[in-house]
């Protein structure tokens, strides 16, 4: 069974990613924040990591790179649904920084199950074909 580790300081949020995923027959972890994520990835392997970029008591993409840094095969899906205050033209692109700090994917919250699954789907086969590659040139 595929585990996933879903860390969002948003109740909703983790509530019902939670529901989608075990509805589909995922193992689903949740926290509610990165001390607890980061415990979490200390006593348990996790084959994704959905992981909210900006989150209480982090600075910035903190969250993306402790996460990446503590578990660098692990599949990262990075979330965010932050919005900049200010009427910036062009605003900050923080999916694609967080891209550039180790995550693999990234989606703009608010985002359908289907979209979920689509990019979870993408990351574990890209990473079963690297494992592979891996192994065979080992």
């Amino acid at each position: 069974m595929t585990r996933i580790l879903v860390v969002d300081d948003d109740p909703m949020i983790r509530a019902a990613i939670c529901t989608w995923l075990e509805d589909r027959d995922f193992d689903v972890v949740v926290a509610d924040g990165a001390a607890t994520g980061l415990s979490a990835l200390e006593q348990a392997a996790f084959d994704v990591m959905i992981v909210d970029i900006f989150m209480p008591h982090m600075n910035g993409f903190e969250s993306v790179r402790l996460f990446h840094q503590r578990a660098p095969v692990v599949p990262l899906i990075a979330i965010s649904g932050y919005v900049f205050a200010e009427n910036r033209s062009p605003a900050p692109d923080f999916l694609s920084m967080a891209l550039e700090l180790g995550a693999s994917r990234c989606l703009r919250k608010p985002f359908t199950p289907t979209a979920l699954l689509t990019v979870i789907h993408s990351c574990l086969s890209e990473n079963r074909a690297h494992l592979e590659n891996v192994a065979r040139y080992s």
